[in-house]
């Protein structure tokens, strides 16, 4: 639970991955947040192939209270990360095959500024590095770069938080009751906190 920016696509064979790795570790270091450089040089046979190789490509990059950025690619140019590697790098299954390129950073403990900042960073290397690129921002910024409803989103996520904690806390479990019902219980005093705030 929490605001989160999900994204994905494709790496533009026409374009250098080392120079979107320097521009990178240049805003990296500037705010002097971790980086992490995987390899820097694509095969070019292997771009746009729908098979892969066990190498991740790229680079990612921390910002404070927000989990990793991942601008990492596949031997086949496609988006992806370690994680997702080895999760579902060898599934069989069609349903898991599709989380292999589903990539998200979640931001909600990293504030306002830094979901701005991501978001900027991911326009701009979308415009030189990127193709077929989708995001889907709960903060709703990506769409309209509009402050106000990132930080209407912020406060609701952040009551919706909040509140779930305070009802864990203050609602325990009665006796004889089964999760599912305490569970309803407990989201129904969330919803009705929610309503009037």
């Amino acid at each position: 639970m929490g605001l989160t920016i999900h994204y994905s696509g494709k790496f533009n064979p026409n374009a250098s991955l080392s120079d979107m790795i320097d521009e990178v570790k240049d805003i990296a270091s500037i705010y002097k947040w971790p980086f992490h450089v995987y390899e820097t040089v694509f095969d070019k046979k292997l771009l746009g192939k729908k098979t892969h190789n066990d190498s991740i490509y790229g680079i990612c990059f921390t910002p404070p209270g927000s989990e990793t950025v991942h601008l990492s690619f596949l031997s086949n140019g496609r988006m992806s990360n370690a994680i997702n590697l080895s999760f579902y790098g060898d599934s069989k299954n069609k349903d898991e095959q599709k989380y292999l390129y589903m990539l998200f950073t979640k931001t909600q403990f990293a504030g306002i500024e830094i979901h701005k900042l991501i978001v900027h960073i991911l326009k701009h290397i979308e415009k030189k590095y990127l193709l077929d690129f989708k995001v889907s921002d709960e903060g709703e910024y990506w769409e309209e770069l509009d402050e106000n409803k990132l930080a209407e989103k912020f406060r609701q996520y952040n009551f919706l938080l909040d509140s779930f904690t305070t009802a864990l806390e203050s609602f325990p479990i009665d006796k004889g009751e089964n999760f599912e019902a305490y569970f309803i219980r407990l989201m129904e005093y969330v919803n009705k906190k929610f309503k009037e705030e």
